[in-house]
């Protein structure tokens, strides 16, 4: 055998070896999604169909008839105020995602630009409480807003978020740290103060990361349930999540009605990831790209 028949079969094996393992890959992700999608999908299907059909044996795929006013009826339902719920939730999940995006750009230019005594401590520091279960600090923390008087307002969850979040700050100082040093210093030399080189040559090429920080919490914030639930007294501050739980513990079993709920709390968020899908998987792709 020649070396060119060699090296043409070498090729071949390669071609074939990368081939039955992108298939093998392809595989592997196609049941992964399955396994999340069959739940969604059951969700959709659940919510369309008449009470009586919701546990059957054999499972009824196919809802008939298909009862679109199912999602009229729980939306107008007394026990699912919608419009209230969806307005405390909007005002939460604003707010908040607001403090976390504030908070975590100017801490992580401190820690990518600004030089000082004890700055890689600090940052050392600020990484390990992302290592402390928030059950730990649970107690310690609904007594310090008890004392305050903040208990029964939205006070215990907005304002802890404008004062930085370990995880975001990491991500958005891992961004920074990868755009050139040259152009900080070219803007220093010119006259321009750490503010404004943080707002206006920072800040717009950081955009990806800030979509990520932002999508995360707006995601964190609308699905919340457990801070809502220590923290909120009145049924009238609920947000959706909440008022979800509470409809589903006053309406009883009636599964269609709280599918259908389910699924128009649920869709902004899907919708939301999908139209910053591009944003989102560049931030974290490019989070990562240099070190310290």
């Amino acid at each position: 055998m020649t070396a060119h028949e060699i090296a043409a079969q070498v090729r071949r094996q390669r071609l074939l070896y990368r081939t039955l393992t992108g298939v093998l890959a392809h595989l592997a992700l196609s049941g992964v999604a399955v396994l999340f999608i069959v739940p969604f999908a059951w969700l959709i299907v659940t919510s369309l169909k008449p009470l009586n059909q919701v546990f059957t044996d054999p499972l009824v795929w196919l809802p008939d008839p298909v009862m679109w006013s199912n999602y009229q009826e729980a939306l107008t339902s007394p026990a699912f105020p919608f419009m209230r719920l969806l307005g405390n939730t909007v005002i939460y999940a604003v707010a908040s995602t607001a403090g976390t995006i504030v908070s975590a750009v100017v801490v992580s230019y401190a820690f990518a630009r600004l030089e000082f005594r004890g700055r890689d401590l600090l940052f050392g520091i600020t990484l390990a409480t992302m290592m402390l279960p928030g059950i730990v600090t649970l107690i310690p923390t609904y007594l310090l807003f008890r004392w305050l008087g903040w208990i029964g307002t939205y006070l215990p969850l907005i304002v802890p978020l404008w004062f930085g979040s370990a995880f975001n700050i990491f991500l958005l100082r891992q961004f920074m740290m990868t755009i050139p040093v040259d152009l900080t210093d070219a803007a220093r030399i010119d006259g321009a103060s750490d503010f404004t080189i943080l707002w206006a040559i920072m800040v717009p090429l950081i955009k990806p990361a800030l979509l990520v920080v932002g999508l995360f919490q707006f995601m964190a914030s609308w699905n919340d349930f457990f801070g809502p639930l220590i923290y909120l007294d009145e049924a009238s501050e609920y947000p959706l999540v909440l008022g979800l739980y509470a409809f589903r513990t006053r309406f009883g079993v009636q599964w269609h009605l709280i599918m259908a709920a389910s699924l128009v709390v649920t869709f902004p968020i899907i919708a939301l990831f999908f139209a910053a899908q591009r944003y989102f998987i560049e931030g974290v792709t490019m989070s990562g790209l240099k070190g310290s």
